[in-house]
């Protein structure tokens, strides 16, 4: 059997939902052909006469599946570091969007950018986060506000690609913030959500998912859900930024639309968690966001433990409430601010954000999944999540190369 490539003398963390903890395999070796897994496991199971054209002996380090930044709002114009300085002289974060700041801040410097401005300023941050192991990564748009600024977003998104060797998905969040033309009229400013802008992003196919922002400062349940209704109607699944300020009641709404995933979840109550156990919604949780606005309510993680509901973590980059750029440093926030253990957060990053992204095809290291693979310098996979500032990585392979 001859492959491309295979790494040999590894040691694997598959993440294979039918192995234990992170499916440790001692002894590993990973064969590829054409972008896609074609063994991994144990030498000893290997194929007879199997061999590659590129065969390299990766000397007894570890190998995961690249990693997975399942929330991001990496595309944006200028940034928000004045109001982090606002922030640290006592004002809220819901106080800076009250009074103009927050997402309409940066609402206008998006649309002052051209496409090719939000692709450049964006690149050093998925640079970042490529560097760190990342694979795939979830882009949102929600700063362009209106059709022709949220196209923009979506579309500089989708020409990262041609730029890194990264897959992305996008995600239409129209849903983020009223803008100042909509001031007093959240249904007008619905209505073009559902009439116009995703019946147009959808026919232009610039989006594959749906998402929205349900909280007092964002948008009621009621009108989510008709943003919902519309994204349905045109096969767009949804997800939801859900219970982060309070308890609006949205991850149980997001259950209703059988959404991919639930995010920040800090207010979420037994009920909206069981609700998303049900009809499968992950929950997504964003350390770096708990961190940088000095949240106090933890994320109910022993509820969503019992439900067992999939958990996934991402950095949630983004300008005003997680300008963070590194999983690694996400694993570790996730450990210490909501105990979550190693298996946890390395999970969280794999295969439970694939799975809050409806993605089949990446999260492990199993036969028929991509060849997206992180190869890491550390003798066990908790150094991953230990340590803070320093990135252990060796190579990053992305479709087999």
């Amino acid at each position: 059997m001859l492959c491309d490539r295979i790494w040999r003398n590894a040691r694997l963390a598959t993440l294979s939902p039918d192995r234990p903890g992170l499916g440790i395999i001692e002894d590993g070796l990973i064969a590829c052909q054409d972008g896609t897994i074609q063994f991994a496991g144990s030498t000893a199971d290997a194929p007879a006469g199997l061999e590659g054209v590129s065969d390299t002996d990766i000397g007894g380090r570890w190998i995961t599946p690249g990693l997975i930044d399942c929330h991001t709002h990496l595309v944006y114009g200028g940034d928000r570091a004045h109001e982090f300085e606002i922030r640290l002289a006592g004002a809220t974060y819901e106080e800076v969007a009250r009074a103009g700041g927050g997402i309409v801040s940066t609402m206008k410097a998006t649309r002052a950018a051209s496409e090719d401005q939000l692709i450049a300023t964006a690149l050093p941050r998925l640079d970042a986060l490529i560097g760190e192991g990342v694979t795939t990564v979830e882009i949102k748009s929600g700063y362009g506000l209106s059709l022709r600024d949220e196209a923009k977003q979506l579309s500089a998104a989708r020409r990262l690609e041609q730029q890194r060797p990264v897959s992305v998905v996008t995600t239409f969040l129209g849903a983020h913030a009223l803008p100042p033309e909509f001031a007093g009229e959240p249904e007008r400013y619905i209505d073009e959500i559902c009439d116009t802008m995703i019946p147009a992003l959808a026919t232009l196919e610039l989006a594959d998912a749906v998402d929205g922002f349900c909280e007092g400062i964002g948008f009621t349940p009621a009108q989510i859900r008709r943003v919902f209704e519309a994204a349905t109607t045109y096969g767009l699944p949804v997800k939801l930024h859900a219970e982060q300020l309070s308890n609006l009641h949205g991850a149980a709404l997001a259950a209703e639309f059988n959404a991919l995933s639930a995010d920040h979840l800090e207010y979420a109550d037994a009920d909206g968690i069981a609700a998303m156990a049900e009809a499968g919604t992950v929950a997504v949780l964003l350390p770096g966001a708990f961190y940088f606005t000095r949240e106090t309510k933890l994320p109910p993680l022993d509820l969503l433990r019992a439900a067992r509901v999939p958990i996934a973590l991402a950095t949630d980059s983004n300008p005003g409430s997680a300008p963070l750029t590194s999983p690694l440093l996400a694993m570790n926030m996730a450990a210490t601010l909501f105990r979550m253990t190693v298996d946890e957060c390395i999970a969280g990053f794999t295969r439970e954000a694939a799975r809050a992204l409806g993605r089949t095809d990446i999260g492990t290291l199993e036969h028929g999944k991509a060849c997206d693979l992180a190869i890491w310098e550390i003798e066990r996979p908790a150094e991953l999540v230990y340590r803070m500032g320093f990135n252990p990585l060796h190579a990053r392979v992305w479709r087999g190369q």
